[in-house]
């Protein structure tokens, strides 16, 4: 009976890493579904997606670019920008396999489509403000560092999902199962903007 019953729990045991190994990128990126257009729409074409990227656009050398958080609709986050950022232009990026961008997401591709979506609104806006909430801050960050963002705001950041992962299941040797790079803390001390962390006392998530 002993051995039976260490024979279950070892195999609930792998059972559970197995599930974390071959299921993290859907625990990591939640789609959200196509919805209709809260803001106007622009496409994005990088390589292999193309990325539906929703704005408000107006004339002039400043601009928002905002990452969303991990099942968020940035579409519906546009009209909060434009209202606390009046005199700005408001980019919200879709990521892959969000609301209207085709492809899958994974840790490279977002840093890649983040660095197309700069471009983009870099060379019609000089002046260039990011933020990043949750999921998004990562990919803010890693921007920042490499790119001349002018300011740099993020929403309850964290410093890698390996933490996160070790929070959450402690008693899963997470450092093992886990392929995705370890985060947005190494890229942290190159940021040089102003930047503002906004962080919540109550935040469940991060």
């Amino acid at each position: 009976m002993l051995w039976s019953v260490v024979t279950i729990v070892v195999a609930v045991y792998v059972g559970l890493c197995g599930v974390l190994f071959f299921m993290q990128r859907s625990m990591i990126y939640m789609p959200t579904p196509t919805t209709p257009a809260h803001a106007s729409s622009l496409v994005l074409d990088v390589p292999d997606a193309q990325l539906r990227v929703s704005a408000r656009a107006i004339d002039g050398p400043k601009a928002v670019l905002f990452f969303g958080g991990n099942a968020e609709d940035v579409a519906y986050t546009v009209p909060e920008l434009a209202e606390a950022f009046p005199d700005r232009a408001i980019y919200a990026l879709h990521y892959r396999g969000y609301s209207g961008s085709s492809g899958s997401p994974s840790e490279h591709a977002l840093r890649s489509d983040a660095r197309a979506a700069f471009a983009m609104v870099h060379a019609r806006h000089p002046d260039v403000m990011v933020i990043g909430r949750s999921l998004g801050s990562s990919l803010a960050i890693q921007l920042a560092a490499e790119e001349p963002v002018s300011r740099l705001i993020l929403i309850t950041p964290f410093r890698s999902i390996l933490e996160i992962a070790k929070r959450v299941v402690p008693f899963l040797p997470v450092s093992l199962l886990l392929r995705v790079p370890d985060g947005s803390w190494r890229y942290a001390a190159r940021v040089t903007c102003p930047t503002t962390i906004i962080s919540a006392s109550h935040d469940e998530v991060v």
